[in-house]
């Protein structure tokens, strides 16, 4: 089984940690998905990572279907709980760290563009976003140690590598003062070999 991503990728990132803390040994193949001379369609037809290549040859992308499948493929560790109401809460809450990671992804490749060519419009989208979206992770998460409360599940890792994806491209922006719960929860999974181990490189 293989991983292709790119390092600096959240969502490559979010598979990588759940795939160490299952401990289900998977070969890293590292691609730029943006090179011209990238392997990255010939199995994903929509050209994104991360992509997890099973043994029999089996390409599955989209991270959350990736950690679904991982999250089943092993009973260590299990990241995501079988109880529905539980299970809704942790999907929930992934879903809304994915959608902040797509606002900061693309406010990222729009102040990449020429600045003639950037829109004050979809930037303010964009930033309007990721301030909403934190608001709610901060106010999902209020005073608990986890999101659920007695344990890291799938929605804790989900907010971690949003918030990692932030400190890498938007360094000046402190979301650590205006939401000190996410700092503590983010310094939390700091500590894990499997979040030090995939710290977003640029």
């Amino acid at each position: 089984m293989k991983l292709i991503t790119s390092l600096t990728s959240p969502y490559g990132r979010k598979v990588r940690v759940v795939l160490a803390e299952k401990k289900i040994p998977c070969h890293l193949q590292v691609e730029n998905p943006w090179s011209a001379d990238s392997v990255v369609r010939e199995y994903n037809p929509l050209g994104k990572v991360p992509v997890l290549v099973l043994e029999d040859g089996v390409s599955m992308f989209d991270s959350r279907v990736i950690v679904e499948y991982l999250d089943n493929a092993s009973p260590v560790a299990h990241l995501i709980p079988s109880e529905q109401k539980s299970r809704m809460v942790v999907r929930g809450v992934e879903a809304l760290a994915d959608g902040v990671t797509e606002a900061a992804v693309a406010l990222y490749l729009e102040r990449k563009r020429a600045p003639e060519q950037q829109s004050a419009d979809w930037i303010a989208l964009q930033e309007k976003t990721l301030v909403s979206g934190f608001d709610a992770l901060s106010e999902a998460l209020g005073e608990k140690p986890w999101y659920l409360g007695n344990g890291m599940t799938l929605a804790d890792v989900a907010c971690g590598c949003a918030l990692g994806y932030l400190d890498l491209r938007f360094p000046e922006l402190d979301w650590r003062a205006a939401h000190p719960n996410l700092e503590k929860l983010y310094d939390k999974l700091m500590t894990r070999a499997s979040f030090k181990d995939s710290v977003p490189v640029a």
